[in-house]
């Protein structure tokens, strides 16, 4: 629930946001100081970041001798002339990371105007980490069980956030590459259980990290006396009677909410930094994302 606006369907993250390009350009200047740890645990692909097993790039690595079955093309000749045995010239593989970028577009995204700025921080954050590390990105929004592909170089853009969502965010639904670095950019303010949906984050060799920005009216809101609320995740409207025990029911609620996302993130091995939208965003990413290492010095 929420007493801010809910946004118009198909708003633009962008242009919820006021100082959009001061924004950014923060999100980038943050990307100088601390990286999305990519190559950490990468699995063996082909492409252009230098890995530890022997593979086809320009580097020589070692030799060893040559089994039937071998590429001709890559015996060393000069080895030969000199021992008379057939040897292999190895060099270092060259790996290109798979990364998957899923960004919740979700109300509740753009609950109130610091969070909706966080959340195109760290939209912003998280291609400029990945555009630089030259890996291969693919970009995605998702509002239920619609997904939308982007265009890397316009994403941060095309963000729009849904008017109205019918369902929990269907991360099953996103064409998940194999052995992809999983990055996923929500709230997580949604009623389902975590343990149903964290495996599709780790499923074919993947490995996740969720960024959840989170603001003060969410956590610990001041809701006193009669108040009218708007459903973050439609249009409806309600009238609600606060009292104190109400308030710490719902902070006790919200506390526990999180604290099963905890849970079953630290099973599938997912990194969950949750990402504090009322501080500048490299602080906010210091205080949870280094230690949980969802990201790591630059």
């Amino acid at each position: 629930m929420s007493e801010a606006p809910v946004p118009s369907t198909g708003a633009s993250l962008f242009s919820l946001v006021p100082d959009a390009e001061a924004a950014a350009a923060s999100a980038r200047a943050a990307a100088d100081r601390l990286v999305i740890p990519i190559t950490r645990g990468l699995r063996r692909t082909s492409g252009q970041v230098s890995g530890s097993a022997a593979g086809s790039s320009i580097d020589f690595q070692d030799h060893r001798p040559y089994m039937p079955g071998d590429d001709p093309r890559h015996i060393d000749w000069q080895a030969y002339a000199r021992s008379g045995h057939y040897t292999m010239k190895l060099y270092r593989e060259e790996v290109r990371p798979l990364v998957d970028l899923v960004i919740d577009c979700s109300p509740s995204m753009a609950l109130d105007a610091v969070k909706a700025r966080r959340s195109l921080e760290l939209a912003a954050f998280c291609l400029e980490t990945v555009q630089r590390s030259a890996s291969s990105l693919h970009v995605f929004t998702l509002a239920g069980a619609t997904t939308t592909p982007l265009e890397n170089s316009l994403a941060l853009h095309q963000i729009a956030i849904a008017g109205e969502v019918e369902s929990v965010p269907r991360f099953e639904l996103i064409p998940w590459r194999a052995a992809s670095l999983r990055i996923v950019i929500s709230d997580l303010l949604f009623a389902a259980n975590p343990e149903a949906i964290c495996p599709a984050l780790a499923a074919g060799n993947g490995r996740g990290i969720i960024f959840a920005p989170h603001c003060t009216a969410e956590s610990d809101p001041d809701w006193q006396g009669n108040t009218e609320l708007a459903d973050c995740e439609s249009t409806a409207r309600r009238d609600f009677q606060f009292s104190q025990d109400d308030l710490r029911q719902y902070r006790a609620t919200y506390a526990n909410h999180f604290a099963l996302w905890q849970d079953a993130t630290r099973r599938c091995g997912i990194a969950l930094a949750r990402v504090s939208a009322e501080s500048p965003l490299v602080d906010a990413l210091r205080e949870n994302a280094l230690s949980v290492g969802a990201v790591e010095i630059a």
